[in-house]
C-alpha cells in the first residue's frame, strides 16, 4: 500500500460518497481472481472526478479505469492506488442533435449500449454484442470482432488529463493501432462520439443475434476468463495463424496448471476451471509463450491487462 493517512482522508474528503478501501478484486473481475485494490471509487460527476484525478496526480498516487473488470488480470496480492468506475453522468448515452452521432460515456456498459442501439435502429456496433465490457474500456483497448474495430466508428473522445482538465479530440487527431488506442499514461476516457447508421430495430437485432451465436458457438462463455489472452500475430490469419491456432498446434487445449485450462473450445482462452488463482494463469500464459515460441518461433503478445504488484 502506499497511501498515508494523510493523503486517505483528503481523497475520502474529495470523493465523498462511493470510496472503499482494500476492495477484493476478485468480486470486480469476469476472471474471479485477484488480490485487493488499495482503494475503489465510484465517480458520479466529471466536477468530480477531475479534482480526484488533478489529486492523485499531484501526489503521485496510481489510478485507472476498472470498466467492467473484463479483459484484465488481476495479480494476487492486489493493486495499489485508486481503480475508479465510472458511474452516474459518466455512464449515460445521449443522442447528438446531429443525425447518426451518439454520445457514450466512459462508464456504459456494452449491453447497455447494444440495447439502446437496438431499440433505436443505430447501426454499426453489433460486433460488440457480448463482450462483458464498457464503452470506455472497448474504446481504450480498440475492441473489434468480426473483421470490425471499434475505432471505425468512432468521430471524437472526451478525456480527462492528469492535470484534471477535460479536452476533446476528433478521430483525425487520435492514433489507433490494433488493440490499442495511443494515449498518455493516466489519461481517462470520458465519452466516445460514435457515427452510426440508420436501420431498423430488427435489422439491428438481427445482426447482433448472428454475432451472438457465434460467440457462442466458438468461445468458452461458461467458464470465467478475460477473454482472447494474445494479441493475433502480425499477417494473421492470412500469412500466420492466429494466437488460438498456433497455441493449438502446439498441443495445448486442455494444458492446466491449478485452476487454469488452457479452453477445448478456443485456445486463445485461458479459463478459470474452478479455484484458479491469478498466479495459476500467470503461470499458465508463461508455458504456452514458451511453447509456442518453441514450436513456431513466434512471440506472442498479450492482448489482456495484468495489473498488480
Amino acid at each position: 500500500m502506499i497511501m498515508n493517512v494523510r493523503q486517505k482522508t483528503a481523497l475520502e474528503q474529495l470523493t465523498g460518497d462511493g470510496l472503499r478501501f482494500h476492495y477484493p478484486m476478485h468480486q470486480l473481475t469476469t476472471y474471479k481472481v485477484g488480490g485487493p485494490v488499495e482503494a475503489l471509487w465510484e465517480a458520479r460527476d466529471l466536477e468530480t472526478l477531475k479534482k480526484v484525478i488533478r489529486y492523485l496526480s499531484l501526489e503521485g498516487i496510481p489510478y485507472g479505469t476498472l470498466g467492467k473488470g473484463s479483459n484484465l488480470l488481476v495479480k494476487d496480492d492486489g493493486i495499489d492506488g485508486v481503480m475508479i468506475l465510472l458511474k452516474g453522468s459518466l455512464a449515460v448515452i445521449k443522442e447528438s442533435a446531429e443525425k447518426s452521432l451518439v454520445w457514450a460515456g466512459g462508464g456504459v456498459h456494452l449491453t447497455d449500449l447494444m440495447r439502446w442501439c437496438r431499440q433505436k435502429g443505430m447501426s454499426g456496433l453489433e460486433f460488440l454484442a457480448g463482450i462483458p465490457g464498457t464503452a470506455g474500456g472497448a474504446v481504450a483497448m480498440n475492441a473489434g470482432a468480426f473483421g470490425q474495430k471499434i475505432d471505425e466508428r468512432i468521430k471524437a473522445l472526451q478525456f480527462v488529463l492528469p492535470g484534471g482538465t477535460q479536452i476533446e479530440k476528433n478521430r483525425s487527431e487520435l492514433k489507433f493501432s490494433y488493440r490499442r488506442l495511443h494515449m498518455e499514461e493516466g489519461r481517462l476516457v470520458t465519452n466516445t462520439c460514435f457515427c452510426l447508421d440508420r436501420d431498423t430495430p430488427e435489422a439491428v437485432s438481427e445482426k447482433m443475434g448472428g454475432f451472438l451465436k457465434t460467440r457462442k458457438q466458438t468461445q468458452p462463455l461458461e467458464y470465467p476468463s478475460a477473454g482472447s489472452v494474445f494479441k493475433n500475430p502480425p499477417g494473421a490469419p492470412f500469412s500466420t495463424p492466429g494466437a488460438g491456432r498456433l497455441i493449438e498446434k502446439a498441443g495445448l487445449k486442455g494444458k492446466r496448471i491449478g485452476g487454469a485450462m488452457v479452453s477445448e473450445k478456443h485456445a486463445n482462452f485461458i479459463v478459470n476451471d474452478g479455484g484458479a488463482t491469478a498466479g495459476d494463469i500467470l503461470m499458465l500464459i508463461d508455458l504456452v509463450c514458451l511453447e509456442v515460441k518453441r514450436m513456431s518461433g513466434i512471440n506472442l503478445e498479450l492482448e489482456i491487462r495484468v495489473l498488480g504488484k
